[in-house]
């Protein structure tokens, strides 16, 4: 593969990883309240503090990996959220109902999935198709 179509698989890459994270810190600001009380239910504490965290992770984290800011080191504060998601989110362990077990096990290992995915991009870097990629010097071993 060329650097170019390197570059351009990452982008997509990041717009995918992004269109979650977007897509969920939105539906948690326009459902603020249900959120904090599924956060009081999972037994989150500090609810109302965490609330806003999560909303600005995710929120923030999906623009900086549209615009490809700082990607290694967002990836890396993106696949922990997404692990500890997983877990707290997700704990399919606790749950007594079969069919809502297996829909748990679904996401548990989803988040686990997209967490993989950012550790990637810790590896590849944002490509050039980014404000890292303008950044980075030319030549050498950059994408």
């Amino acid at each position: 593969m060329t650097r170019a179509v390197e570059s351009g698989v990452i982008f997509i890459a990041r717009i995918a990883l992004a269109t979650l994270f977007l897509w969920g810190g939105a539906m948690k600001l326009l459902g603020y309240a249900g959120f904090i009380g599924y956060l009081n239910a999972k037994g989150v504490p500090y609810a109302t503090f965490v609330a806003p965290l999560v909303v600005a992770i995710e929120v923030l984290g999906g623009i900086l990996l549209v615009v490809g800011l700082r990607i290694r080191a967002l990836g890396l504060i993106l696949a922990l959220y997404t692990v500890a998601t997983a877990i707290l989110g997700h704990d399919f362990w606790n749950v007594t109902d079969a069919s809502l077990q297996r829909e748990m096990v679904v996401h548990f290992w989803k988040n686990i999935g997209i967490a993989g995915g950012f550790l990637l991009l810790i590896v590849t870097g944002a490509g050039r198709i980014s404000i890292d990629g303008a950044r980075a010097p030319r030549g050498g071993l950059s994408l």
